[in-house]
């Protein structure tokens, strides 16, 4: 484990701690809920970049990436670069809407 990761962990555990005890602050609320309003709408950003780099892929190959996974994960596609790189941007737009609905609280898929 890294010393950051280390550094970061015993900082939340602090905030979870003062949380807990019902010792926070206002301005702790605040800079929280800014931190992660950012972090979502990061996430917005590069969900709509991705969706869009998916839509490229749907055009080019008439059929929509949920389509397209069925077939790629029953083997029914070649191992062509272009699908290989849409199931990555797949599963990276699922990784991302699951870290928005983590960030929100809300189901974000």
């Amino acid at each position: 484990m890294s010393t950051t990761f280390q550094t970061t962990a015993q900082r939340l555990s602090t905030l979870a701690v003062l949380y807990e005890q019902g010792q926070a602050s206002q301005l702790m609320d605040r800079t929280l809920d800014k931190l992660l309003a950012q972090e979502a709408e990061q996430c917005r950003v590069q969900l709509a970049e991705m969706e869009a780099d998916m839509a490229v892929f749907e055009r080019q190959f008439a059929m929509t990436s949920a389509e397209f996974m069925r077939r790629y994960q029953a083997g029914e596609t070649d191992d062509r670069m272009d699908f290989v790189e849409w199931a990555s941007l797949v599963h990276m737009r699922d990784n991302q809407l699951q870290r928005l609905g983590l960030l929100t609280g809300e189901n974000a898929a």
